[in-house]
């Protein structure tokens, strides 16, 4: 007979829920933050709004407003995220997204921007900044000027001149503030010798900035015109005038001397009716004119087709020569009956463990035509100039860049190969297939689905292989058919930094950026078609 138990009734209670066992209930977090964290993030939020408010006071004092709107809005932004509860993902990912901003974006948007001015040596700054340059530069003494008493004071380490004028009176002024009267000034022998709130230089101390005293100019008054106060041994104070006056009406300036009158032209520089220049101009927007320059002046146009064709032929060759070399000794130690295989893989990559410039540096030296290795040991004492012969230095630069790119291909093409299934290569054998067809027709198709990837990105990584060619010839030799500083080895990248920042040939920002911009556009484009080809692969994986 089968008992059931009986089933409870309306009034009887409900059992109670059963209880985990210890030690077995579900893992509980505290939600809310320590008060450490709390304060840390308080003081870290706090230091960055302190730092945001001085920048946006700066840019605004310099009437940028649309930097200063951005960077408010930047930080109302991360405030935002991080006071709320939640946005996890959002509070890792903004430091990220910030410093990306300001370290890759704006870097790249700046530099378009570069491209599109005349900045460079004499184009630096603004216009009133030239205006103020010029008038500095054409004082000279006033004959027979009496010399003033003075003595340099510096404040919060900005110097200016303490003078004692012809009545007895102490004035002070630096060469962003014209001189006016030094209430409270200290008097030593009726010349003014200390003031409130500054420090005197002493002897030692003007003889350390002796350079950057004996270049100030402290103008007498609001306007240039009238003149400024300069010194030799920061003693005595001489009264120079300036030779070149600037008329505000015309906007213009006039030579006093000669009378010749230079207006603005709109070419960013106060220009005579000869045509020449005064120096320094200002930083003005020139459209595509860079680039009309780049291909159509000959001084530029003819260095700089040699050097886009040497630039092919280097990324080229070194793309083909590495994955060749690299694929050959991948095959020659794939094979599992040949004794020492890691040793001989550990010879080869290791120019690949030493760092690439000391490699440049060490091939530099083994090069040396009168000291080198390669010429005093291995050729008996020849004189071969492998790095001022033209030839013999692309030559030089190419077996260098070898050495160091085929050990990475080496190391990719040996993992592509042992990927690929033995069943595929025994069918070729199978079939009949020698070993120069199972490579041809089964190996390097399967390679080429891995490394077209790669052999893509190594060519642009070579394009713009700026350290074998600085730190090996310096894109030297030197091109002396041309005016432009352009050697034999140079590529674009290398010729972009010697415009950009040539002791010889001065600097020219804006025409580098254009060159960065063309080197931008080749590379953009060839990388383009190489990835649309390689999709023909995607069938062999």
């Amino acid at each position: 007979m089968t008992t059931t138990a009986p089933s409870p009734t309306a009034g009887d209670a409900a059992p109670p829920p059963a209880r985990p066992p210890r030690g077995r209930g579900p893992l509980r977090f505290s939600s809310a933050p320590s008060v450490g964290a709390i304060l840390i993030k308080v003081v870290s939020l706090g230091l960055l709004d302190a730092l945001v408010l001085y920048a946006v006071i700066v840019l605004v004092m310099h009437g940028d407003w649309v930097t200063a709107s951005a960077a408010l809005l930047g930080a109302a932004v991360i405030n935002w995220i991080y006071l709320r509860r939640g946005l996890l993902p959002a509070k890792y990912l903004a430091p990220a997204t910030v410093f990306l901003v300001i370290f890759q974006l704006y870097v790249i948007v700046y530099s378009g921007y570069i491209a599109f001015t005349n900045y460079g040596d004499g184009h630096v700054g603004d216009k009133d900044d030239a205006i103020a340059v010029l008038i500095s530069k054409s004082l000279t003494r006033v004959p027979d000027s009496p010399g003033y008493d003075m003595v340099v004071v510096e404040r919060l380490g900005e110097l200016s001149f303490l003078v004692t004028d012809d009545e007895g009176q102490a004035l002070i002024g630096n060469e962003l503030r014209p001189l006016e009267p030094a209430d409270g000034a200290e008097f030593e022998g009726g010349r003014a010798v200390a003031l409130d709130g500054y420090t005197t230089l002493d002897f030692t101390q003007m003889i350390a900035d002796q350079k950057q005293i004996a270049a100030m100019s402290v103008p007498l008054t609001d306007d240039l015109d009238d003149g400024a106060l300069r010194t030799q041994d920061g003693a005595t104070a001489f009264a120079y005038a300036a030779t070149m006056r600037y008329d505000e009406a015309t906007d213009s300036f006039v030579d006093l001397e000669t009378g010749t009158v230079y207006a603005d032209t709109g070419n960013g520089a106060f220009t005579s009716a000869d045509g020449d220049e005064l120096m320094p101009g200002w930083k003005i927007e020139v459209g595509f004119e860079n680039f009309v320059r780049a291909f159509t002046d000959e001084s530029i146009r003819g260095p700089l087709v040699g050097v886009i064709i040497w630039t092919f032929v280097f990324a080229g060759v070194t793309v083909a020569a590495t994955f060749a070399l690299g694929v050959f000794l991948a095959i020659m130690l794939d094979d599992r009956r040949l004794r020492f295989r890691r040793t001989f893989r550990v010879l080869i990559i290791l120019p690949y463990a030493f760092p690439a410039f000391l490699s440049a540096l060490i091939w530099s030296g083994l090069l040396n035509p009168q000291f080198g290795f390669i010429n005093q040991v291995l050729l008996g004492g020849a004189e071969i100039p492998w790095l001022t012969d033209p030839f013999l230095a692309k030559v030089s630069v190419l077996w260098v860049n070898l050495w160091l790119t085929y050990p990475y291909l080496f190391l990719v093409a040996t993992g592509a190969l042992q990927a690929i299934p033995e069943e595929y290569i025994e069918a070729a054998r199978v079939d009949g297939a020698g070993a120069w067809t199972v490579f041809r027709r089964v190996k390097l198709p399967l390679l080429m689905v891995t490394m077209a990837p790669l052999l893509i990105a190594t060519f642009a990584y070579n394009f713009n292989n700026f350290n074998v060619i600085y730190l090996l010839t310096e894109g030297g030799p030197q091109d002396i058919s041309t005016e432009m500083n352009v050697g034999a080895t140079d590529i674009l990248i290398t010729l972009v930094y010697k415009v950009a920042f040539g002791e010889t040939s001065g600097r020219d920002y804006g025409l580098a950026s254009a060159f960065s911009i063309i080197i931008f556009i080749l590379v953009a484009t060839i990388s383009l078609i190489s990835f649309r080809r390689t999709k023909a692969l995607e069938d062999l994986h």
